[in-house]
């Protein structure tokens, strides 16, 4: 949770652009609603084509009978929403259906809409953003799950907001893995702090965090090694790095965020288990959302582990990454 002298990050660049737009009260929340729901719309394509529009198609077309309830579990469990986070929900509709009398095919879909907006509201959304001083994030994920390409994407949302950004390249195990991350910051206008590949880690953390003080800087993201090296696991050198955090700055980074690929379905859910026993999370970010037709993982990640998805990829633009809204999601998903 934050911490008092922390703020949250919300969505803030010029009108007219994807990215969100400065207003206040009711017209901001509707508007910040909209523009999250049409980024979205296009990456959940998939998803929603494959699975919810025929359960859309479902629940306009059938009597609630226990063939009904089959189907439903069926295309939920499909989705790979789960076959536990598929149970409780179901459970929590059948309930409902019974203690509202809910009858009509329109009552009983606003109901499901509700439970899967209520599985998704997982406290901690947003970006915790400091105040005073650089905010710190460490990214970390494993090879091949879009963390290169997060990074240059939040990079890029931070800029949006008038921050200047500093990149620590902390991947150091891959040479590959450095020049990658100089191409996204770039693109961002972000600064990038490398050493020579096979330096150590905390060094490379070290330097960058001094020098987002030195500069002034609003953020500082840590890549991370997505794999084990020869001899170091992966998991120790990520306790390493943060304990280097905590020394230089004096406090835990102010995100910890996993980057998840979609695509790996129910096997993320393990990814996430291990990584939050050894650094702690404070977030989940989807990508390759746009690539599968299985986005119901969403649903089974915020159930099982209680950890807030905080953005969600969208496609492969440096502007592709939506700040996790779950009403907006929902939404997204089932509309026709």
């Amino acid at each position: 949770m934050p911490s008092s002298g922390r703020k949250k990050w919300a969505p803030q660049a010029a009108a007219g652009t994807t990215d969100g737009i400065i207003l206040s009260g009711a017209s901001a929340e509707t508007m910040v609603f909209e523009v999250f729901r049409n980024k979205l719309g296009a990456g959940l394509a998939k998803t929603r084509d494959a699975w919810f529009k025929p359960v859309r198609r479902l629940f306009a077309g059938r009597a609630l009978d226990e063939n009904f309830w089959l189907n439903l579990e069926e295309l939920l469990i499909g989705a790979d929403v789960g076959v536990e986070t598929t149970e409780k929900l179901l459970e929590r509709l059948r309930r409902r259906v019974r203690e509202d009398a809910l009858i009509g095919p329109e009552e009983v879909m606003r109901a499901f809409e509700d439970e899967l907006i209520r599985v998704l509201s997982v406290d901690g959304t947003g970006l915790n953003l400091r105040p005073d001083g650089p905010a710190v994030i460490l990214v970390v994920g494993v090879n091949g799950s879009g963390k290169t390409t997060t990074i240059g994407k939040l990079a890029h949302m931070l800029r949006s907001q008038g921050r200047r950004v500093i990149v620590a390249a902390a991947d150091t195990f891959r040479a590959a893995a450095i020049d990658q991350l100089r191409v996204w910051a770039e693109r961002a206008g972000a600064e990038l702090v490398a050493h020579q590949p096979g330096a150590d880690p905390a060094a490379v953390v070290y330097d960058a965090l001094q020098a987002a003080k030195a500069r002034g800087a609003g953020a500082v993201i840590i890549d991370t090694a997505g794999r084990l090296q020869t001899k170091v696991p992966l998991m120790e050198e990520l306790k390493k790095v943060r304990r280097v955090i905590e020394k230089a700055d004096g406090r835990a980074p102010d995100e910890t965020l996993l980057v998840l690929d979609a695509t790996t379905g129910q096997n993320g859910l393990s990814q996430a288990r291990h990584f939050a026993e050894a650094v702690g999370l404070t977030g989940i970010v989807l990508a390759k959302l746009d690539g599968t037709a299985k986005g119901g993982i969403v649903f089974a990640i915020a159930d099982r582990l209680k950890i807030p998805i905080k953005f969600v990829g969208t496609g492969e633009k440096i502007e592709d990454l939506a700040p996790f809204d779950p009403r907006a999601f929902v939404t997204a998903l089932l509309e026709d």
